[in-house]
């Protein structure tokens, strides 16, 4: 391909990004290895730098564009004036530039996500957002049931240890970790370290009855038995088959043997768990969110984000929180986690759950390289260097 048919596609697989945030299609990743899938002639070098490109433009145009053109043109004009030259200049290249026409303005973020990063982050809330749209780096989970994390360095010693999780190994940019033997023996899962400590901060030990409420694709679910160190009940639900589907083969691969897997029906979730009615020592909710937290790895989720769809979710944590509450035991802990910085999701629906129910208290999260008081926790990419997370635990009064 040339550079300007480069451009060309990317704008195409802009163009099909700004419609899937609208109608909540796929992920821009996915959109760019769909539409690769159907060209073979492009080589390794043209999808990589295409991708690259789509990736650049939707960090760089904060608020939803009305075109992928648009959005590559407002990019290009601040931080690229190179592209602009390509535009017209051949026959696989984007139409030539008129006078006049749509372009997109760079900016971090909608002006009303940034106001309530704003109430998070304060003077620092600019640096905070960027740090956000950087590119993340690739994280892995030791599994402990089958090594520790000295031997997993030992073995790839091209990793380096995570600066806060004590089971965290920091991959080199790039790698397919699935070429590794050390993946395909389990003796590691790919796990940004904020997931990891989000993980700890639940507190399971062996023999714990403990709930995954929603345990989606099982990243936590795969945590947390490693910290039980594969003793006790885990139950790993969800009402997502697609999602679900997936956690069979990660527990074969990872040795897990104590978690069974619940398939709930959405909005009776509660007739599936009613067995496990006030006897959970642990339920984590690792709530459906915004995502504000992972723009590092799905920067076009700030074109996704609506008002409307933001007061849809807040719900929905609501009502997950309460039913969490059923299950958990007399002295037992419920774990609020999203990966989102946006304090309505956080705090505001902690505050929401204590006003109406009486039973659970703040309780403080023993972490690596936290206050020990502290009952609630916020990551960021720019104070931990990991995804953004909410996290909060509260216990039942006995």
């Amino acid at each position: 391909m040339t550079p300007a048919a480069r451009v060309q596609a990317a704008i195409e697989c802009l163009d099909q990004a700004v419609n899937a945030a609208r109608t909540g299609g796929a992920a821009a990743d996915t959109i760019v290895q769909r539409y690769f899938s159907t060209r073979r002639y492009a080589g390794s070098k043209d999808r990589r730098s295409v991708r690259d490109l789509v990736f650049d433009v939707i960090r760089s145009i904060g608020t939803p564009p009305e075109t992928g053109r648009a959005a590559l043109i407002g990019h290009a004009r601040a931080r690229a004036p190179e592209l602009l030259a390509l535009f017209g200049s051949d026959g696989h290249a984007p139409a030539a530039l008129s006078a006049g026409e749509p372009e997109a303005r760079p900016s971090l973020a909608p002006g009303w996500q940034l106001d309530m990063l704003r109430t998070r982050f304060g003077k620092a809330s600019d640096a905070e957002v960027a740090a956000l749209l950087e590119r993340a780096p690739l994280d892995l989970r030791v599994n402990t049931l089958k090594t520790s994390r000295e031997a997993l360095l030992a073995e790839l010693p091209e990793m380096a240890a995570t600066p806060l999780s004590p089971v965290g190994v920091r991959a080199p940019a790039g790698l397919n970790v699935e070429t590794l033997p050390a993946f395909h023996t389990g003796h590691f899962e790919v796990q940004d370290e904020g997931s990891q400590l989000a993980s700890l901060a639940v507190g399971v030990k062996p023999g714990d009855t403990v709930v995954d409420l929603c345990a989606g694709a099982g990243g936590k679910t795969l945590a947390l038995a490693a910290l039980m160190h594969g003793q006790g009940l885990l139950i790993a639900s969800d009402t997502d088959r697609g999602r679900l589907s997936a956690l069979p083969q990660r527990l074969a691969r990872a040795g897990v043997e104590n978690v069974e897997i619940r398939l709930l029906n959405p909005r009776k979730e509660a007739e599936a768990l009613v067995d496990l009615t006030g006897l959970a020592d642990h339920v984590l909710v690792d709530a459906p969110c915004s995502g504000a937290g992972t723009w590092r790895r799905n920067p076009e989720a700030r074109w996704r984000l609506t008002p409307e769809r933001l007061a849809r979710l807040e719900a929905e944590q609501d009502r997950l929180l309460a039913l969490a509450a059923t299950l958990v035991r007399p002295g037992g802990v419920l774990t609020y986690v999203v990966c989102s910085l946006l304090p309505a999701e956080g705090e505001a629906r902690v505050s929401a759950f204590l006003a109406t129910t009486a039973a659970f208290s703040p309780t403080a999260i023993c972490i690596p390289g936290v206050d020990a008081s502290a009952t609630a926790l916020v990551l960021s990419p720019k104070a931990q260097g990991c995804d953004g997370f909410f996290i909060a635990r509260l216990q039942r009064v006995c």
